[in-house]
């Protein structure tokens, strides 16, 4: 791949993502030793922290592909920073994602790095820029269930543990979903540079409304409930329980009552 010619201050590590990572630590060790009076309130802001640090990982994993497949620009753009207000569009790469976290619960993929394609040669390449980025999530959908598969859960505070089973829950769908071969989404970007300069044109105008088709076909019930049976799926084989991730949804919604058996599980 093509050398990295971007500056020091380009790379710099911006202090709006180390302020979102340190709140991510500060409440995660609130939920762990069970210092906040709200231990509900206290999942709330750690889970929403690191989903947020994970959408920055995810788009800075596409900007660094980008920068080392070809595209030299995204360093002045602000994207290897890893500060969220870079971003083209931070309604769609933040807010929205944050906000579909908090009204149902389901990592909703966001995306908004430019990406200067022209710069970029090869099909190969394009192939991975789209890529980087779902396989982020897919990388901290392990990280987080790392204590359940290595079953190195002994000392884990149940709040904590459930708090990890529902941000992996996230990661999981945010994953899935951006693999989807739907346009607008990376699974899209992944397969375009294969299909004829045709197709591609044919497809081009429905790009902006393929995130909203899926929003919308995962309210039908059926597709909704088959979806998260994956999704379940998946994680039991990681070692996350269903009733973990659901009560792990159940503590982030700190505003409605816990359901009667995670209150259980809780003591």
């Amino acid at each position: 791949m093509a050398a990295d010619r971007t500056g020091t201050a380009e790379r710099r590590v911006s202090p709006v993502f180390l302020g979102i990572a340190a709140v991510m630590a500060v409440t995660g060790w609130a939920v762990w030793t069970e210092f906040a009076s709200s231990t509900g309130f206290a999942v709330f802001l750690f889970v929403t922290s690191a989903w947020v640090v994970s959408l920055c990982l995810h788009e800075y994993a596409h900007a660094r592909t980008a920068l080392h497949g070809g595209d030299f620009t995204v360093g002045a753009k602000g994207y290897l920073t890893l500060n969220p207000l870079k971003y083209t569009h931070a309604l769609l790469s933040i807010v929205l994602p944050v906000a579909f976290v908090i009204m149902g619960g389901i990592g909703l993929p966001g995306g908004a790095v430019f990406i200067e394609r022209g710069r970029i040669p090869g099909r190969w390449r394009h192939s991975v820029v789209s890529a980087a980025g779902p396989l982020t999530n897919v990388l901290f959908a392990v990280v987080c269930t790392a204590p359940f598969w290595l079953g190195a859960l002994d000392g884990v505070p149940m709040a904590f543990r459930f708090a990890l089973a529902f941000l992996a829950l996230l990661q999981v769908t945010a994953a899935l979903l951006n693999f989807l071969p739907v346009p607008g989404l990376d699974g899209y970007g992944i397969i375009e540079p294969w299909l004829s300069p045709g197709v591609r044109r044919q497809i081009e105008p429905y790009a902006p409304f393929g995130l909203l088709a899926v929003f919308v076909v995962l309210f039908i019930p059926e597709v909704n409930r088959a979806f998260f049976d994956f999704v379940y799926a998946l994680l039991d084989g990681l070692g996350v329980t269903d009733l973990e991730a659901a009560c792990g949804r159940e503590l982030y919604r700190f505003w409605q009552d816990t359901a009667p058996l995670c209150e259980a599980a809780l003591r």
